[in-house]
């Protein structure tokens, strides 16, 4: 009887110690605010990183009709805030698949930042919103109260909170605000950036750099965040591609720098070691769209608003992002989430912010 139990006591050990295993999961909204052609109904898709991204499950609570314009996250509230074009927001618990609430709101809701621990979230009130009253609406991250609102200027679009909560970004009409949010004080404007309109941008680690989205061309602009000012403006291809662009990142070690030609299909990389950066070559894109891309936290992986994924050092495609029935999925609005045991253990970041220690 002894010998019983203590077989089934080990073997209780080695299940846990199982399930102690990491799961990383690309989180992904549907349907995408700004991109219907490869949508998969409604809902949030999980697809398994470590298992060539097959799909594992739909979940189908959040109301996503308006469509998703972004999605934030914490560790620390083991949640997901996703906003929609109809002035919607939501928090997802990622530990039960619940929605902890799920509000309307006086403004926005674009592509939000979240304090680290959640407490409060910056809903920017969307580049639709063309008047100079635009800005931020702050939200009670465990309630979802609307809190306050913060007039910053029109067109308010993207946001970036760094990874340690000491400054968060916005981008309005060709202008982008850094503000200190922990007392959500306005620390500097640098004007005349992105061509028109401030489309995606993003940081550096060490937050002296901005590399910005154009508005009328392939290409950014490279943003001084410390003087304050731009300081080159970089264009895609031999000749000037008359595209928008929308969509930046940095790999994790800030080695390339990679951004989105949703029209012309495909992702342009640089080398981001030098400056200005230097063109290295281009992957091509299955579809058109919204245009984004992005990397995997230890920057093995590079995804965009296609379905199709990247070996970012090979440039390879080595999977391709499908819904329970096969369909090819694309969106613009993914998020990386690790688990460990059924626990949170990592949220990561809508954009590709430089992650180099």
């Amino acid at each position: 009887m002894q010998r019983l139990a203590f077989l089934i006591a080990l073997l209780f050990t080695g299940l846990c110690h199982a399930d102690d295993k990491l799961h990383r999961y690309l989180y992904a909204a549907t349907p995408d605010g700004a991109q219907v052609e490869s949508a998969s109904g409604m809902g949030m898709l999980v697809f398994d990183m470590d298992d060539g991204f097959k799909f594992v499950r739909r979940i189908e609570g959040p109301q996503l009709k308006g469509g998703v314009r972004g999605l934030t996250g914490t560790t620390t509230a083991r949640s997901l805030f996703y906003s929609t074009t109809d002035k919607r927001m939501g928090r997802l618990d990622l530990e039960t698949d619940k929605i902890v609430w799920e509000k309307s709101f006086s403004g926005g809701c674009d592509r939000s930042s979240a304090m680290p621990d959640g407490s409060r979230i910056f809903a920017p009130t969307g580049w639709w919103e063309p008047r100079d009253s635009g800005g931020f609406v702050v939200i009670d991250g465990a309630t979802g109260a609307e809190l306050r609102r913060i007039k910053v200027g029109p067109g308010a679009h993207n946001s970036i909170m760094s990874p340690d909560g000491s400054r968060l970004f916005l981008g309005t009409v060709t202008t982008l605000t850094v503000f200190d949010p922990k007392d959500e004080r306005v620390l500097m404007t640098i004007p005349d950036v992105g061509e028109s309109g401030v489309f995606p941008f993003t940081v550096n680690s060490k937050l002296t750099l901005a590399f910005v989205c154009l508005g009328k061309h392939a290409g950014f602009d490279v943003v001084d965040l410390v003087a304050g000012k731009r300081i080159h403006r970089v264009l895609a291809g031999e000749a000037p591609i008359k595209h928008r662009t929308h969509g930046v990142a940095l790999t994790p070690d800030e080695t390339e720098l990679w951004i989105s030609d949703q029209d012309g299909k495909k992702l342009f990389i640089f080398d981001a070691t030098q400056m200005p950066p230097a063109p290295k070559g281009h992957v091509e894109l299955s579809m058109a769209g919204h245009g984004w891309v992005n990397f995997s936290a230890d920057g093995a992986f590079a995804w965009s608003h296609t379905p199709d994924i990247f070996d970012a050092r090979t440039k390879k495609q080595i999977a391709t992002l499908r819904d329970e029935k096969g369909k090819p999925f694309g969106s613009s609005k993914l998020i990386e989430v690790h688990m460990r045991a059924g626990k949170v253990v990592r949220v990561g970041s809508e954009f590709g912010i430089g992650r180099k220690e």
